[in-house]
């Protein structure tokens, strides 16, 4: 039975993924900042085997301890799926730096923790290591420097990864998601560091996170090495940007500028 790792695992994209493993024979590791809510996702699983461990990943004692209780109940890892993240809504020059060390020590450095403890492990069974990143990651968006620079680097730190290691069997995924329906943009970071607390975009017309779950989870046992999540805001924009790069920023500061109480002027 294999043993999957995921952080951010209490809501959102971590949570999908949590209720569709648990439709598999699988060891679960759920870890999240947010313990209580992480309790109540896992109370609502149909897997018995479920370990939730309160986890801020931007700490490496806290990404260190995750995988060591992780080996120690259930002996191995097979995959770990990088999960947790944040962002953020705010121009460059009026955000406060400590905003844009939080947001790379969240999701490129919580990718980097986990990544470094569970490497040993994920070796021994020729496992998986994913990373969720954003179409940010492939396109710099306006009022998410911060955001998109964190994402930038996880794909970058990833597929080194890949080719360090490509001898010795590890997989490394790294899927792009464009926008989905989840809670990132609630808790999104505005230039003084408080929450936003509502989401600019119809939710609805987002990709569900079960969607992107089912992707991730088909992604690692097809040992994909990258996929794009959407097809206008996602793949096409993606390639456009490689032939006509000026257009694309035209547009994405459009679309940006569209927002509800938008920074991006």
């Amino acid at each position: 039975m294999k043993t999957i790792i995921i952080t951010g695992a209490a809501s959102g994209i971590g949570a999908a993924l949590a209720r569709e493993y648990s439709n598999q024979p699988a060891n679960l590791v759920l870890a999240d900042i947010n313990l209580e809510q992480l309790q109540i996702t896992a109370n609502k699983l149909n897997s018995i085997n479920v370990l939730c461990i309160k986890a801020n990943v931007a700490k490496e004692e806290d990404c260190k301890n995750l995988i060591e209780k992780a080996v120690e109940k259930f002996g191995a890892i097979h995959v770990l799926i990088n999960n947790a993240g944040i962002s953020m809504r705010a121009m460059f020059g009026e955000v406060e730096l400590s905003v844009l060390h939080e947001l790379m020590n969240v999701n490129f450095w919580g990718t980097v923790y986990c990544t470094k403890f569970a490497l040993p492990y994920l070796l021994q069974s020729k496992g998986s290591v994913v990373g969720v990143i954003s179409i940010a990651g492939h396109i710099g968006l306006p009022g998410r420097t911060a955001y998109s620079a964190s994402k930038f680097a996880i794909r970058g730190f990833l597929n080194t990864l890949r080719s360090e290691y490509q001898l010795q069997g590890l997989h490394v995924f790294v899927i792009a998601p464009s926008f989905v329906n989840s809670n990132i943009r609630k808790t999104a970071r505005l230039a003084d560091g408080s929450l936003q607390g509502e989401t600019p975009i119809n939710e609805e017309k987002a990709i569900p996170a079960k969607v992107v779950a089912e992707k991730i989870i088909k992604g690692i046992e097809k040992r994909k090495r990258s996929q794009i999540l959407g097809f206008f805001q996602g793949k096409l924009t993606v390639f456009v940007s490689k032939i006509f790069p000026q257009f694309v920023d035209n547009q994405c500061h459009k679309l940006m500028a569209k927002e509800q109480n938008t920074p991006v002027k």
